[in-house]
């Protein structure tokens, strides 16, 4: 294939994922449900074709990284910090806590009884994490249309689970495990990640208020992305840095008190901060079409129609389903329309999945299964996202 082909092709990709955005703001249906349909639809077109195009996992890996970063990067970046908020913010952050904790408990469990005591709790624990994890990257673009303070609560329990999960994750692949000695592990690690997210946001901030070069947003980005990964390197939950950072610069009148005013131009970063989050928005929205697309590509169709494999799906979101709607209705008591619909997989199921250690895979966790949960969670978004508006007729009734 030619390299003005492969232009082509990729322009018409980017082209089909605009288009989906805008059906989706019309009828609600998550535009990554298109993307993943498409990426299936192109790799049983190669197939019929017997053309032959492998894709490297590390691809989609670096790809859903960034991609990831990005999309955190986007939404702290419009999100207002306010006193009346904190209401909000915390019971998010509950909600997010305490789903993933037992979530990822229950379906490890169910894990080790369907597979026997053979198999370590931990490696069932470790593989049922990634599949309780809300993504972000596909509720935030989902709720854009919802407004208010459902929009806000889905977008904070989503990037705290995000946060959250990651921190979990690496907890339970701790060697020291089973032993009960990864809590101190743990402590340490999240002590080191505040001082990290602390001075990265100094350094980022200092940066994009003092440079007056004409390019210098991907430079920021770069910077940003390298101090995630070496975080990442260290076993550390670096998205809190790509949090930390957005909501500074985003709430800069309020974190810049004192002699920091004397560091940093308030009216500099605020026109600044326009520019930065357009490039982030253009960045996330290309990266997000390419992730999904390929993940779907590299979907097998005859594995996901396997019943057994439908089954298991099934019954995985069928307790994720029950235990959130569980805490909703009863410990949170809160509304559960959509909320209770919106807990999507996605991008950060599949990071997490890949990240795995070897020593802990099991077979009966795979690509297609999370395949499967990512599909049917996301066509639970859209049944949540569209009562909403057939409900709202009857709150004028009254």
């Amino acid at each position: 294939m030619g390299p003005y082909s492969i232009l082509i092709y990729l322009s018409i990709a980017v082209i089909l994922s605009y288009l989906f955005d805008i059906v989706a703001r019309a009828t609600k249906v998550p535009s990554v449900l298109m993307l993943l349909l498409t990426g299936i639809a192109i790799k049983q077109a190669v197939d019929y074709a017997d053309a032959t195009v492998v894709l490297p996992r590390v691809t989609l890996e670096l790809l859903g990284i960034v991609g990831l970063i990005m999309i955190v990067l986007e939404e702290s970046l419009n999100l207002k910090i306010s006193r009346d908020k904190g209401p909000l913010v915390r019971r998010a952050f509950a909600a997010a806590a305490l789903m993933l904790l037992g979530q990822a408990y229950a379906i490890g469990g169910l894990l080790q009884w369907y597979l026997g005591p053979t198999v370590p709790f931990q490696s069932c624990l470790l593989n049922a994490v990634p599949l309780a994890v809300i993504s972000s990257a596909v509720a935030i673009p989902s709720v854009a249309g919802l407004g208010g303070e459902k929009q806000e609560f889905i977008v904070y329990e989503s990037t705290f689970s995000d946060i959250l999960g990651i921190m979990f994750f690496n907890f339970v692949a701790q060697d020291n495990f089973a032993r009960g000695m990864s809590a101190l592990t743990f402590s340490r690690d999240l002590l080191a990640i505040l001082v990290v997210s602390v001075l990265a946001t100094a350094v980022l901030a200092f940066l994009l208020d003092r440079l007056r070069l004409h390019v210098k947003f991907f430079l920021i980005l770069a910077f940003l992305i390298l101090i995630y990964s070496l975080a990442k390197k260290l076993h550390l939950s670096s998205l809190l840095v790509v949090l930390v950072f957005g909501l500074v610069v985003k709430n800069a009148d309020q974190f810049l008190r004192g002699p920091l005013r004397r560091w940093f131009q308030l009216e500099r970063l605020q026109d600044e901060l326009h520019q930065l989050q357009s490039i982030t928005a253009e960045s996330a929205f290309l990266i997000r079409t390419f992730f999904f697309l390929l993940f779907g590509y590299s979907i097998s169709l005859s594995g996901i129609l396997d019943a057994r494999l439908l089954l298991q799906g099934v019954l995985i979101v069928a307790v994720l389903t029950g235990i959130r709607y569980f805490y909703l209705r009863y410990v949170a008591r809160t509304s559960l329309i959509p909320e209770v619909f919106i807990a999507p997989k996605g991008l950060i199921t599949i990071l997490l999945f890949y990240s795995i250690p070897a020593k802990h895979l099991i077979g009966e966790v795979s690509e297609n299964i999370l395949f499967v949960v990512i599909l049917l969670t996301g066509v639970l978004m859209l049944v949540g996202l569209q009562l909403p508006s057939k409900a709202q007729p009857q709150i004028g009734e009254y």
